[in-house]
């Protein structure tokens, strides 16, 4: 199966429920009036677009074609430009820099988001690209996700650090970083333990580890990767809110897209938040995650492909 496939696929359900959503308000030609706007706001803000997001969506429609003769194929269409407009200015790669040795990426997120296999994920691309890279198990209360991301650095070639259960992730950070510019690393991926966006206790650890790494390198870390179980829907705004606040999110990756209908909320957080998507996880298989095109994600979820 191709990416656009595995894409169309993922969003399936997203897909249905807006594409169906759509297909119920219209028999044949329906003039557009204001009762049928809002019955398309109230389609979208159901695939967790939110109603500020889903309202500018619609408002092209209501300039350009109110109250003329509009089928579904046409409203799908033009909503899929509208939403290609939101998502285009966060369309950006997830490029290593490479004067720095290592480029350092924090990836975090809250429990069950799938941070450890996104992280197992990009280093495999990154391997695939002639990276060297390293992988530090920064998530030390969970021996699973420390075996976890030892399995990933077997699978791509990738050095892992660990540190028994329970230890300081801020110390594992500053021993991933040395031994990252011992070996000139190209790139350094570091695992944390998963944490709610209410715990201060542990989003003032994040914090702690941030500052570790800056001791040495006070440019690092490069990336701050903020990874989103989509199936959360609204709740991913705060989510993002307090992780930017905390520890300056810098990007955004998307995962179990194909579980939910909720894949508006991508939508919805490139026009609040404006953060890069730099890639879309929809499945667990190591090529089931690729980066982010507002064009196809448009598409795809308005049910055009």
């Amino acid at each position: 199966m191709s990416w656009f496939e595995k894409l169309k696929k993922g969003l399936g359900r997203s897909s249905a429920q807006i594409t169906d959503g759509i297909g119920n308000l219209f028999t044949t030609k329906r003039k557009l009036d204001e009762k049928l706007l809002q019955e398309l706001e109230e389609v979208l803000i159901a695939s967790d677009m939110g109603a500020k997001t889903a309202a500018m969506v619609v408002g092209e429609l209501r300039r350009t074609r109110f109250d003329k003769e509009i089928n579904s194929n046409e409203v799908r269409q033009a909503l899929s430009d509208e939403i290609e407009k939101i998502l285009k200015p966060v369309t950006v790669s997830l490029e290593i820099n490479e004067t720095y040795k290592p480029h350092v990426i924090l990836v975090c997120g809250v429990n069950g988001a799938g941070k450890t296999t996104t992280i197992g994920k990009l280093a495999k691309q990154f391997s695939d690209s002639g990276k060297s890279v390293m992988l530090a198990a920064g998530d030390t209360f969970r021996a699973a996700a420390i075996e976890q991301l030892q399995v990933w650095g077997e699978r791509t070639g990738a050095m892992v650090i660990s540190s028994k259960i329970g230890s300081d992730a801020a110390s594992l950070a500053f021993d991933a970083m040395t031994l990252a510019r011992e070996n000139n690393a190209d790139v350094l991926l570091i695992d944390t333990a998963g944490r709610l966006q209410n715990k201060t206790d542990l989003m003032a650890e994040l914090e702690k580890i941030v500052r570790v790494i800056k001791k040495i390198d006070e440019t690092a870390p490069h990336d701050v990767l903020l990874v989103l179980d989509a199936t959360v829907g609204q709740n991913a705004h705060a989510q993002v809110d307090t992780f930017k606040q905390m520890v300056g999110v810098s990007g955004l990756i998307m995962t179990k897209l194909d579980g939910t209908a909720k894949g508006g909320v991508v939508v919805a957080l490139a026009d609040k938040f404006k953060l890069p998507v730099h890639a879309l996880g929809v499945g667990e298989g190591i090529g089931d995650l690729k980066e982010f095109t507002a064009n196809d994600f448009a598409k795809n979820l308005m049910g055009l492909n």
